[in-house]
């Protein structure tokens, strides 16, 4: 058993009710109850215990109580319900433009083409006039931040390989707005600036990309601009990356700076043809948006293979945890979104700049719209009996694109508020119980208020349960590791919440 463990916060979603102590009369102090009343009548005497140190003990009914019949599964907690808008953020959501958005995606359709192989220094033409215009406003939007937003170019020269016959020089644009309490912690949201036509080596011709992916540039750049003038607690970088279409060089490149840096990265998002909500045969879904998160971490070292196969942790990254989150704070009324997040890395088959942080074991996902209409990506700009091809800004949706802002300003805004992901989270091993005990670091976070655990059924897909158990780093759990998924997040005294850190044996 966890014992010396603070009280239970008595701002969490826990009802009051007297609790059953586990330790020593004199080493108790009042705590909250996780009782509810669709769980199995095995679980009313089900308490949080509370003392001064390291965990908290869920503990059954006791003993001399009449033993009651089990339901499948039971154990103790609340449903678990998404973490709702508070003013400060509907305030930012207030401030996204629809106009600034369609001004930005027709802007980088201005430049002809942005072909990571074209001209880098014509002032009007090709990938070079456009590296040039996000800076300026990058720049433009850090002049407002007082300091906390400095912008930048992230440049190097990438040898010939695929789909490279020459040396090139990739240039991401960077523009970093400082955290106030953990500035350490880092989130990074991204579009790719570069665009292509049907013959991917083609970089003269007009390769318009409105969706793809001027409209996700234009979502980050949006982003930038409103949240300049805020003070996120976490750092949040916004930035426009090169070399997509032609192997994800400039994302790739920016993840490795990161890790080689140690940087502590705890979610990235790229928005990679989020512009239209209109379907090739012709059917529109204004208010969904796919959110991609894979489900075996690509940086999966052989050891933590094996761990994942013994426990079960398949549809339990980080990457997935942080979808989950991202429906948990986006998919609302303040947004106007439905987030649907589906459980795979990519489309079939295809790939986004979020895999080359995947590939540096950094927690990422993708945005993309509902349903694709290929006549509008990757194609020569033509008309062939009588259709419009190419990817033209008149086949966007402005006002979708900037719902599809509100939803990355959603998750990127509640991330930087929220504490940061628990880290090392494990579950005790050591001995054969029918319970779960649960350890965990305690967070640097100077708002940091305790922390909660989630569980779900294996068969969810979701977590469905919330206990919360304070300011503690343990606790032991009346519910079977056999028989259910475990999870921490960390809670501030505003009621933000972290993703969960799914535990390994420990």
């Amino acid at each position: 058993m966890v014992t010396n463990a603070s009280p239970a916060d008595r701002s969490s979603s826990a009802d009051p009710t007297p609790a059953t102590s586990t330790a020593p009369a004199t080493s108790t102090a009042p705590a909250t109850s996780s009782r509810r009343t669709f769980l199995s009548l095995s679980t009313a005497a089900a308490a949080v215990t509370a003392s001064a140190g390291a965990g908290v003990a869920l503990t059954a009914a006791p003993a001399g109580a009449a033993a009651k019949e089990r339901t499948w599964p039971d154990g103790p907690g609340k449903p678990v319900t998404g973490q709702r808008p508070d003013a400060e953020l509907r305030a930012l959501l207030r401030e996204i433009d629809q106009d600034r958005v369609e001004a930005n995606v027709r802007k980088l359709v201005s430049f002809g083409t942005r072909h990571t192989l074209s001209a880098q220094d014509d002032p009007e033409r090709g990938i070079g006039a456009a590296r040039d215009w996000i800076l300026a406003e990058m720049k433009r939007y850090a002049a407002a931040s007082g300091g906390r937003m400095t912008a930048e170019l992230q440049s190097y020269v990438q040898e010939p390989g695929p789909r490279i016959p020459v040396a090139t020089r990739i240039t991401n644009v960077v523009a970093t707005l400082r955290g106030s309490a953990s500035p350490d912690r880092i989130y990074v949201v991204s579009g790719h600036y570069d665009s292509r036509v049907t013959d991917v080596m083609n970089a003269t011709a007009d390769a318009p990309g409105a969706d793809d992916d001027a409209s996700g540039v234009a979502v980050v750049m949006e982003l930038a601009r409103v949240m300049a003038k805020r003070r996120p607690e976490a750092t949040l970088v916004f930035t426009a990356v090169a070399g997509e279409e032609q192997g994800l060089y400039g994302a790739r490149y920016q993840a490795k700076q990161y890790r080689t840096a140690n940087a502590d990265v705890q979610g990235m998002f790229t928005n990679d043809i989020v512009g239209s909500s209109t379907a090739d045969d012709g059917t529109r879904d204004p208010r969904s948006l796919r959110l991609f998160a894979e489900g075996v971490p690509t940086a999966e070292s052989p050891g933590e293979g094996d761990v994942r196969r013994a426990v079960g942790g398949e549809n339990d990254s980080a990457s997935r945890q942080l979808a989950r989150f991202v429906s948990s704070v986006a998919d609302n009324d303040a947004t106007g979104m439905r987030v649907r997040i589906i459980y795979r890395r990519d489309r079939y088959l295809r790939g986004g700049d979020h895999i080359g942080y995947l590939e540096q074991d950094y927690p990422a996902a993708r945005f993309t719209e509902p349903h694709e209409d290929f006549a509008h990506q990757h194609q020569d700009v033509r008309v062939e009996d009588g259709k419009q091809y190419g990817d033209l800004p008149e086949f966007c949706d402005f006002a979708y694109i900037a719902r599809v802002a509100k939803v990355n300003a959603a998750a990127l805004w509640s991330l930087a508020q929220a504490p940061g992901t628990p880290k090392n989270a494990r579950v005790r091993t050591s001995e054969l119980t029918n319970d779960t005990e649960l350890v965990w670091d305690r967070g640097t976070e100077p708002d940091l208020a305790g922390y909660e655990v989630v569980w779900r059924e294996t068969t969810s897909p979701d977590w469905t349960h919330v206990i919360p158990v304070g300011n503690v780093t343990g606790v032991r759990i009346d519910l079977s590791k056999d028989n259910a998924f475990f999870g921490i997040r960390a809670v501030d005294r505003d009621g933000h919440r972290s993703p969960v850190a799914f535990p390994v044996p420990g």
